[in-house]
């Protein structure tokens, strides 16, 4: 009787690599933003923005964020009610770390649909060192030691959209699209973007299929009309989306003004043009240009070069971490077909490829976020940190707070906190400022100068934090 037949060790441990890169990248992730947050080194106030916007979706409450201004609906400054989400886990763990781990799972998940497609495409090791280089992108740490941000959620989808999308299931490409009108009001043209190459790529072979996703396309571009020119008014108390200024001339477009009408794509050409090559050279090689999943880049390129923010052009912060899937599919498709080229350079040129995009990104690392897991003190809370907690812990529950960057974060899960200088209409009881710069040279006359009508004393100060209580 002949022995049962068994699966071969490499048949069994093929579909886990995706699976245990994923893990290795939420370990890192998290370990990194978290231990971000332990130092005390948040860098903006978004993490304490969406914590109450989160906070207020537990509660089934408005998403109003404070740290906006006072009674200010979230969804009036853009629209994101994916972070809905959330809510279940953050009311079992009311804190802002819960959203810093749900952003490290979201990334790192994306890193299986990526990888599982590159595998698909080019056989498991080098689909497994396209998953390595995108995991480490450096779009990807940008946007991991960036706080949080709703774009967490637009990573993955976009992943499984053109996973699905490369594997012909063309359906499943537009499902996974869709719901990215909710995560942020230009992803709309995203959608429309995805669904434009779906319908390139069946046109030859289901004219009803192309048809179809022309159609997405078109509901793509709807919503994200309709949402930046109705529904996000609708919640702005100025009744308008505010951030048209910084596209073009101020205005909503049903009203006559041209949001594109003084356009800033020649401002600061030399650093669109680094970012262009950071986007291709080192994450790609250029061999992403021979693919048409490219065009799904284009929308998000188009309204940060457009925009008249500096902020937008270059690399840091979180902008460019929905490209990251984009670019490493496009360089999988453009791969699979490189590899049968009549072109022997181009041959040799995409063999080798992989492995080196992944040399590349291993080499960054070094100058990027997740090297600083490298050094022991990443992992231990300094004593200066634990000292501002317990001082900030003499703000009582439920409390009204003032607070700038640093104090905010420690602050929202528990209070009503307000950005500092913001809180028109309100007298909070307490006002907590990181002055650690010495930007501040009395902390009680900027008290009397931010509300000229209370007066405030100094109750702690501990490592250039400064917690003032009204009197």
């Amino acid at each position: 009787m002949p022995p049962p037949v068994t699966a071969s060790p490499a048949r069994d441990r093929r579909p886990r690599d995706p699976y245990l890169l994923a893990v290795l990248l939420f370990l890192a992730y998290a370990a990194l933003s978290i231990g971000r947050y332990r130092h005390l080194a948040t860098k903006s106030w978004d993490l304490g923005i969406f914590e109450q916007a989160v906070h207020a979706y537990a509660h089934l409450q408005a998403p109003v964020a404070d740290l906006k201004g006072p009674g200010t609906n979230i969804l009036g400054d853009h629209f994101s009610p994916v972070t809905a989400l959330l809510a279940p886990a953050y009311r079992m763990f009311p804190t802002p770390v819960t959203l810093l781990v749900a952003q490290a799972a979201l990334l790192a998940l994306s890193a299986v649909p990526v990888t599982r497609a590159a595998a698909g495409l080019l056989g498991r090791h080098r689909g497994l060192a396209l998953g390595v280089a995108y995991g480490l992108s450096w779009g990807l740490q940008r946007a991991v030691d960036f706080d949080f941000h709703e774009v967490c959620f637009a990573v993955p989808l976009i992943a499984f959209a053109l996973e699905a999308l490369l594997a012909r299931r063309r359906r499943g490409a537009l499902l996974w699209a869709l719901p990215l009108v909710f995560v942020k009001e230009d992803l709309g043209f995203t959608v429309a973007a995805i669904a434009v190459v779906v319908a390139v790529r069946a046109r030859r072979e289901s004219r009803r299929a192309a048809l179809c996703a022309l159609g997405v396309a078109a509901l793509g571009v709807l919503a994200a009309v309709v949402t930046l020119t109705v529904v996000i008014p609708a919640f702005n108390t100025a009744d308008t989306y505010v951030y048209w200024d910084k596209v073009g001339a101020p205005g909503n477009p049903l009203n006559g003004s041209n949001p594109f009408s003084g356009s800033h794509l020649l401002d600061g050409i030399g650093t669109k043009l680094r970012t262009l090559a950071w986007l291709l050279i080192p994450t790609t090689g250029l061999l992403a240009l021979r693919s048409p999943l490219l065009l799904v880049a284009l929308p998000t390129l188009g309204w940060r070069f457009l925009s008249s923010d500096a902020h937008y052009w270059g690399t840091d912060w979180h902008y460019s971490a929905v490209l990251m899937p984009v670019l490493s599919l496009a360089l999988a498709d453009a791969l699979s077909r490189a590899r049968y080229s009549p072109r022997p350079w181009l041959r040799s040129y995409a063999l080798h490829l992989p492995a080196a995009v992944a040399a590349a990104s291993l080499a960054l690392t070094t100058t990027l976020p997740l090297s600083l897991l490298t050094d022991p003190e990443a992992y231990r809370k300094p004593a200066r940190v634990s000292a501002v907690e317990r001082m900030l812990a003499r703000v009582p529950d439920g409390a009204s707070v003032e607070a700038n960057t640093g104090p905010s974060s420690r602050l929202t899960s528990r209070c009503r906190v307000f950005w500092v200088g913001t809180a028109h209409g309100v007298t909070p009881d307490f006002i907590a400022l990181d002055n650690t710069s010495h930007g501040i040279h009395d902390v009680q006359a900027y008290a009397r100068q931010l509300h000229p009508h209370a007066e405030y004393a100094v109750v702690g100060a501990r490592y250039g934090y400064v917690l003032l209580k009204r009197r």
